[in-house]
């Protein structure tokens, strides 16, 4: 049994639910590296000052993250005139498409990223399970030619997690989407928490 079935298992109301969520939650939170989210931080920044791409993709769920991450790093710093250069792979519903019906859905990252990665930019991976056949594609690709690879990984990591160059990895249980999805959007949030307030800070020591 999960933990999500326990909590459910040993709820008597709505509320005890969400109690033991809330609670399992900051559990999974706590336990998260944040040496991890440091070394992402940097690969931001680095790809920043380099004026490198960073390339989002994930599936169902993770494809929202995926474009909320774009929302928040890429326009919610205000970094305009040294931008975070960011795109999700997720938001071209034409080019997935017509990559999903010609060539396979397992190639529908891999082929776009055929047309813009280069060796200096970086993709992040955003799936609980590690294992979708177009994410290790694109891993195996982006490795292959020199890119930097980041996961943001859940339950075991699956071949995500092996074939990362760096990872970020949320220890819920495997079929714990909720925790894990959670999980990864205040990864967004706190990263680019921390971006936003980089670059005002960036901003009033030109002023000064």
């Amino acid at each position: 049994m999960n933990n999500l079935d326990q909590i459910y298992a040993d709820s008597d109301c709505v509320a005890d639910y969400a109690d033991g969520y809330f609670a399992y939650l900051s559990k999974v939170m706590g336990e998260i590296d944040s040496k991890a989210i440091e070394r992402f931080v940097d690969t931001f920044l680095q790809a920043r000052k380099q004026g490198s791409w960073v390339y989002f993709i994930g599936n169902g769920g993770s494809a929202t993250t995926a474009s909320h991450f774009v929302n928040d790093i890429g326009f919610g710093t205000r970094s305009w005139d040294k931008p975070f250069k960011v795109m999700s792979l997720n938001d071209n519903c034409a080019v997935m498409t017509a990559l999903a019906n010609d060539n396979g859905y397992e190639n529908m990252f891999v082929d776009q990223l055929k047309v813009y990665l280069k060796p200096e930019d970086v993709v992040v991976m955003i799936t609980a399970s590690g294992n979708s056949e177009n994410l290790v594609h694109a891993v195996d690709y982006a490795n292959s030619i020199g890119a930097h690879t980041i996961g943001l990984t859940s339950f075991d990591g699956g071949i995500v997690r092996e074939r990362c160059k760096a990872c970020i990895h949320v220890p819920a249980m495997k079929g714990e989407y909720g925790p894990a999805e959670d999980a990864h959007m205040i990864i967004d949030h706190l990263v680019s928490s921390y971006l936003i307030r980089l670059v005002r800070s960036e901003a009033a020591a030109q002023q000064a």
